[in-house]
């Protein structure tokens, strides 16, 4: 391991040990309160953009393998543990995590007190900062940082969505045979607008009865109005994905073709978000953001609490209730969960319901959607 250099916006100047790939990234920090799944989350593509601070103490245990992908890549500037395993001890192993960060161009950090960076951002919020392997001077680093863009003004997603369209095959993964199911016959077809798409989203969609078509963000509007019109699709699926969803003006204005035109449609964080402004909602940003597998978020309609996998720093306002009806609330702060829009077939949630990492409570939301587009 060498050494590897760190700046905050806040002026924070810390060293510590890199075992990801070298070189020098900018990007903003977050912590993360998931006790499992790691490389679930450092292939999650919403990460982009963004340094994952783990509050798990011990990272690496269990290696990397190609079927806990959620993606073809690693999107995130790095990762920031308190302790890196570097020999995993797993039967489903086939690599360790610091050979999957290095194919992908990402920084590693360990050797660091990760306690003292999460409470930094629970207090002062989430921030900027760059990490080098080869520049150690607090000076140059505050710099480089000083005239890189920030996250806000980056579109990551023309990075992390799909350059060509695929129908995607499989279903649940199954724990007893190691492997996926094939997907169930369908009972609907959508197409699924690609913003960083999980792969296990894909999944709880193909197993809940629909057959998945995945496009390019790229995708024209009138295009899919038309296949909806003539009975080629039945509704469409809007993703998750990185960055702040207020740049994102041609997404924007495609969703509210798509409103206008009645599509039944469904969205996962940014997706949710998207759907929001392209009512005339915008949305604001969190302080510390949400991001973790044990959210509690009570079930408006049943009172249930489910406790969730997040990943979000935006939020849409309250006033969304002018138009839509909230279904899910956030236990931890008050804010919106999930809505359901009053006179439209358009239902979303800020959560994640695919887990991925995190526990499966909300499963059910997929299901909720087959059910409002076979209505």
């Amino acid at each position: 391991m060498q050494p590897i250099y760190i700046y905050l916006e806040n002026g924070t100047f810390l060293e510590a040990k890199s075992f990801g790939s070298c070189g020098t990234s900018v990007g903003e920090i977050v912590f993360n309160t998931s006790m499992t799944g790691y490389q679930e989350i450092v292939t999650d593509p919403s990460y982009a953009g963004q340094f994952v601070t783990f509050t798990m103490p011990e990272i690496g245990n269990v290696g990397c393998n190609a079927e806990d992908m959620e993606s073809k890549g690693a999107w995130c500037k790095g990762i920031i543990v308190r302790q890196y395993q570097d020999v995993p001890s797993n039967f489903r192993s086939e690599e360790p995590l610091h050979e999957l960060l290095k194919r992908f161009g990402v920084l590693g950090i360990c050797d660091i007190d990760t306690r003292f960076l999460t409470k930094m951002v629970r207090e002062e919020g989430a921030m900027m900062m760059i990490a080098s392997t080869e520049v150690s001077e607090k000076e140059k680093l505050a710099e480089m940082l000083k005239n890189a863009p920030h996250i806000s003004e980056v579109n990551y997603i023309k990075e992390v969505s799909t350059k060509e369209p695929y129908i995607h095959k499989s279903g649940h993964y199954d724990a007893m045979r190691y492997c996926y199911n094939d997907a169930p016959e369908p009972k609907a077809k959508i197409v699924a607008l690609d913003f960083g798409i999980k792969r296990n989203i894909l999944n709880e969609l193909t197993q809940a009865g629909m057959e998945v078509e995945v496009v390019p963000n790229s995708v024209d509007a009138d295009e899919l109005i038309s296949r909806f019109k003539s009975g080629d699709i039945d509704g469409v699926f809007l993703s998750n994905g990185p960055g702040d969803p207020l740049i994102l003006k041609s997404e924007q204005e495609k969703i509210k073709k798509l409103i206008e035109a009645k599509v039944p449609m469904f969205g996962i964080c940014l997706g949710h978000q998207l759907l929001s402004i392209a009512h005339g909602y915008e949305t604001y940003k969190l302080k510390f953001g949400h991001h973790g597998g044990n959210h509690p978020v009570k079930n408006r309609a049943t009172g249930a609490v489910e406790i969730t996998a997040q990943n979000h720093n935006y939020n849409v306002p309250d006033e969304i209730t002018e138009i839509a009806e909230v279904t899910h609330t956030n236990l931890f702060d008050g804010t919106i969960e999930g809505v359901k829009y009053k006179d439209s077939p358009i239902m979303s949630v800020q959560h994640h319901p695919e887990s991925s990492p995190g526990p499966h409570e909300s499963r059910y939301i997929f299901n909720e959607f087959l059910k409002m587009i076979q209505r």
